[in-house]
């Protein structure tokens, strides 16, 4: 009898031939999950386990957090052949529960004896027996404790819900912008639990931005890394084109014309680091620069796919999002980012194509882009 975590997974089940390619990348990526916490990882028999780890919590933390897991719990692994063994472990481990039970049994060895409806039964009746001070509940009880019976005999009361989704890297890669504010890093998260591995691009505009604004972003970035794993975070400097579109574009294009400039070299990159899409975090109408014209007028510059996962969402969905993944409280410091330099006060919600294209003409946008790749800081974060 041992103290094991037991690891379900969801949606890597609707596979078909191709499930086992899923499902060791989802083994690989839970095995670097509690490298720092020793456990050993193994897969059998429609689960995934752990063991050996020095630190429970902190295991089930990791592992909750990798893409691809559906829930983690606790579990007691002990041998199938008594079942009144396992009936007294089962009332061991609710000793301490108060209120109302039910219990759930799984039964994938079917040489087994009892059914699981057998199972629940029996096993319900012993714990009523041995607990007296809890009472049965099966359509809404306050404690689940489940007994599986595989190779072995699994007991578990606890379940921690995971992030769920594809196992990182099943799906291609993706290249983020990555600002210091709270849509991108939800935008990449959403991407990435598709199972899309991630690298960023962030854009630096020294002086008028500061050192502490970009340390910011590499925060966000480790924090997405606890889920995504370790990504390469690309720093471009931007200070020189913002001071070009600003002197030499109509002020009312200035914002439309830098994101332009951002998605140029943000494909440019992408593509240097294999990645196959972008992704942003915009949301129809929230500023001005994210109107469809608007939109559709940053997309033409670039020829891979722009993921915009956050494109239907008010502010407050985002927001709820980025509390539950752990990225609300960086983003929310007040470190500016680049997008806050040199704002017009009146920028266009409803461009023209062609006006903007010609406002560009008063700009060496080759010269510009080259300076910016040259001077482009690449920091490995994870």
């Amino acid at each position: 009898m041992r103290e094991i975590l037991l690891v379900r997974y969801g949606e890597v089940f609707l596979k078909g031939q191709n499930r086992p390619f899923f499902l060791r990348k989802l083994v690989d990526h839970v095995k670097a999950a509690v490298q720092e916490v020793h456990g050993h990882v193994w897969l059998s028999d429609g689960r995934i386990y752990v063991s050996d780890y020095t630190d429970q919590d902190e295991a089930i933390r990791r592992v909750s957090r990798v893409f691809g897991v559906h829930s983690v719990s606790p579990a007691i692994e002990m041998e199938k052949d008594s079942f009144e063994a396992i009936c007294e472990q089962a009332a061991k481990m609710m000793e301490k529960k108060t209120g109302t039970f039910k219990v759930l049994a799984k039964r994938s060895d079917k040489r087994y004896p009892m059914d699981s409806p057998t199972i629940m039964r029996e096993a319900g009746g012993y714990i009523l027996d041995h607990v007296p001070h809890l009472t049965v509940d099966v359509n809404n009880p306050d404690h689940e404790i489940t007994i599986e019976i595989r190779k072995l005999a699994y007991l578990s009361v606890d379940r921690t819900m995971a992030v769920s989704g594809m196992p990182m890297g099943t799906n291609g890669k993706a290249c983020l912008l990555l600002s210091g504010g709270i849509d991108s890093p939800v935008a990449g998260f959403m991407i990435a639990k598709r199972g899309v591995e991630l690298c960023c691009v962030h854009y630096h505009s020294f002086p008028y931005t500061s050192e502490r604004a970009k340390e910011k972003v590499l925060e966000l970035a480790r924090i997405l890394s606890e889920y995504c794993g370790r990504m390469r975070v690309y720093i471009v400097p931007f200070t020189e084109i913002q001071m070009q579109i600003h002197e030499k574009c109509p002020e009312n294009f200035t914002t439309l014309i830098m994101r332009r400039y951002m998605m140029r070299i943000a494909e440019i990159l992408a593509r240097k680091d294999g990645a196959q899409a972008l992704i942003t975090g915009e949301s129809i109408g929230q500023v001005a620069s994210q109107t469809m014209e608007a939109l559709g007028c940053t997309d033409e510059v670039v020829n891979m796919p722009v993921f915009r996962p956050c494109v239907g969402m008010d502010k407050s969905e985002i927001i709820e999002r980025a509390e539950k993944i752990g990225t609300m409280e960086t983003s929310s410091l007040p470190y500016e980012d680049c997008c806050t330099v040199f704002t017009p006060k009146h920028p266009a919600t409803h461009p023209r194509k062609e006006l903007v294209c010609r406002a560009e003409e008063k700009l060496d946008s080759q010269a510009l882009i080259d300076a910016a790749i040259e001077g482009t800081e690449i920091v490995e974060v994870g």
